[in-house]
């Protein structure tokens, strides 16, 4: 389980495919600390470290992870959002977070708001699986935000400074595709309203 709050980017050194898989090796400031499979969430979807060497390590991602993130679109040098999973004797600072990516959503728009910046998010949703509200918790490449408009099949975030500087939402532009992860609750939720949807109140 993770909290969405973000502990360090990394850095894509290396890409390895084999098969429907792929290996991505990165570096990070805490790669000395981790340990061969232990899970860490990269852009919100968590992975298994299966190889550490000096400052690098590699994850495996497989075909069905590939196509439901945008880990596919990664190059080397591209910067991604780390977050090792949450200790229980820590707080819970952002929201709960599982490490599974939902589907991807597409940059709309983003704004500069004199220092802080608003950006807007499309995604398929013709299921009407996955909602957000106003004020509630959505994931965006891993990173735990406050949803400040919701539509039916969109949202908006507010980015303050500090995670703008700490994230690589600075580098996103419209049109690139960024992992969402609904809040847990909500999904329950929209579950459950569906499969009952025949029985009346």
């Amino acid at each position: 389980m993770f909290t969405g709050i973000i502990e360090s980017t990394g850095v894509v050194e290396h890409i390895e495919h084999s098969g429907a898989n792929i290996h991505f090796t990165l570096s990070c400031p805490f790669t000395g600390e981790l340990k061969i499979d232990q899970s860490v969430a990269h852009n919100g979807c968590c992975l298994t470290v299966v190889a550490i060497k000096d400052d690098r390590y590699t994850v495996t991602a497989i075909a069905e992870t590939l196509e439901k993130t945008n880990l596919g679109s990664w190059e080397t040098g591209t910067v991604v959002n780390l977050e090792r999973c949450v200790q229980m004797n820590g707080r819970l600072d952002g929201h709960i977070v599982q490490g599974h990516v939902d589907k991807t959503g597409k940059v709309i728009s983003i704004e500069n708001k004199d220092g802080s910046y608003f950006i807007t998010f499309q995604y398929d949703n013709h299921e009407g699986a996955f909602v957000t509200v106003p004020q509630g918790s959505v994931t965006v490449n891993g990173i735990s935000l406050t949803v400040a408009r919701s539509g039916a099949d969109d949202f908006s975030v507010a980015i303050i400074p500090y995670t703008w500087e700490f994230t690589n939402l600075q580098f996103l532009k419209p049109g690139d595709l960024v992992n969402l992860e609904f809040d847990i609750i909500g999904k329950y939720i929209a579950k459950l309203i569906s499969t009952n949807a025949h029985i009346k109140l």
